[in-house]
């Protein structure tokens, strides 16, 4: 390699580093921008998550609080002054205040605080389902019948989660109404349901037999 070819590389690679320094001096701060905001983008989640530990911690000491008052009255009281800082805490907080209620009897109040759940757009679909079911499973005695089977067969939905208890409770609905057949047709689905536990296969079987029918329509039409 000749002394020019040398100096020519020289000069070259002097050229490179400077416009390297001059784009660190231009844009050098952008590099920077970014890894601040990733350095607090992370310790923003850090916060975040434990903002949401020490909330939900709170709640639940709260309710335990509730929860250790001596009579069911007093229970439900304690509850309901309890506030939960997202929807699916209120959900929850609700349910639980709901089946306190209940258990003090009262019925109107428990069925309310359900409706606040099954009412509200912002908590989450499947906690909303399962208030509506609660609430109807509460005014069996109170709520027209119609209206009854009409909230069920709501439920009794493919991709519903209730799905299947509903069915059940509109089989019971059916004995209610006097429609044995309907309901043993009911209860027979039930068996035959994938989606169906254990537990609820069970009663239903319990109920064909006590109401007179077989497992099967075919051993029926025997």
């Amino acid at each position: 390699m000749s002394n020019t070819d040398s100096f020519i590389e020289e000069v070259t690679e002097e050229v490179r580093r400077d416009r390297l320094y001059g784009y660190l001096k231009r844009y050098g701060w952008i590099a920077g921008l970014v890894i601040v905001l990733i350095v607090g983008a992370a310790a923003f989640n850090e916060y975040r998550n434990a903002q949401a530990d020490a909330a939900a911690q709170a709640l639940g000491d709260a309710m335990l609080a509730g929860l250790s008052e001596d009579d069911e009255a007093a229970r439900a009281a304690a509850l309901s002054t309890v506030e939960a800082g997202t929807a699916e805490g209120a959900a929850i907080l609700a349910f639980l205040t709901a089946g306190v209620q209940a258990d003090a009897e009262e019925t109107a109040q428990a069925v309310e605080t359900l409706n606040t759940v099954s009412n509200n757009a912002d908590i989450p679909l499947i906690y909303r389902q399962v208030a509506t079911f609660k609430a109807l499973t509460l005014q069996a005695d109170t709520l027209d019948i119609d209206a009854r089977r009409a909230g069920f067969e709501a439920l009794a939905v493919p991709g519903v989660s209730l799905r299947v208890v509903a069915e059940e409770q509109l089989a019971l609905i059916d004995i209610e109404s006097g429609n044995v057949d309907g309901a043993i047709e009911r209860f027979r689905a039930i068996l035959e349901d994938a989606e169906a536990t254990t537990g609820l296969q069970r009663r239903a079987l319990q109920a064909i037999v006590a109401l007179g029918g077989s497992p099967s329509a075919d051993e029926a039409n025997e």
